[in-house]
């Protein structure tokens, strides 16, 4: 159930008018999310800016959506952890890999040792120790995409924590259109 409604261009004012109104002419609508966020412009702004950085990363799109789903499948945001699946089914990511990374694991020894690190940045840094770090790096990590998946991580527990306390939910799922009977489907 949401907790908080969404705003509108119409509904919102001062700085959240302002971002609303940037966002929907720049892109003809904006989610549930970032309208419901808009009651803080600092929230907003933060979230777009870290969104937007995040677009930079060089920790591949595959990595950074199964550590997502090994993120979200923790902390229980339901709309967000349906995002990342989708998301990872784009970039090529089965359905046995999104089984693995909901466990918090991969088939591939290198992209599990990322989902782990992801996981202990998500609920215990301080248990991050220097022989982990080392292993990314044997497994190919550059120190940039190690960093990057803090900004990941950082970025799903904003989005994940904002839905659930907003209350915000999938919408349910459509059901499939009528079929339109053929001549030879009519009795």
């Amino acid at each position: 159930m949401t907790r908080i409604s969404a705003l509108t261009p119409a509904t919102a004012q001062g700085a959240a008018k302002d971002m609303l109104s940037e966002l929907v002419a720049r892109h003809g609508q904006v989610g549930s999310m970032v309208s419901t966020m808009a009651h803080s412009p600092a929230v907003l702004g933060g979230y777009l800016q870290l969104s937007k950085a995040m677009k930079r990363a060089k920790l591949s799109r595959r990595i950074s959506e199964v550590i997502s789903i090994a993120v979200q499948a923790r902390q229980g945001c339901q709309l967000c952890l349906d995002a990342h699946i989708a998301a990872a089914r784009t970039f090529g990511v089965t359905d046995a890999e999104i089984a693995a990374a909901c466990e918090g694991t991969s088939p591939d020894p290198a992209i599990s040792a990322m989902i782990t690190l992801g996981l202990a940045i998500y609920s215990t840094p301080t248990t991050i120790t220097n022989d982990q770090v080392a292993k990314l790096r044997a497994f190919g990590y550059t120190d940039r995409e190690i960093v990057d998946a803090v900004g990941i991580v950082a970025l799903n527990v904003l989005t994940g924590a904002f839905n659930l306390v907003a209350g915000l939910e999938p919408d349910p799922p459509r059901p499939d259109p009528p079929r339109a009977l053929s001549g030879s489907d009519s009795s």
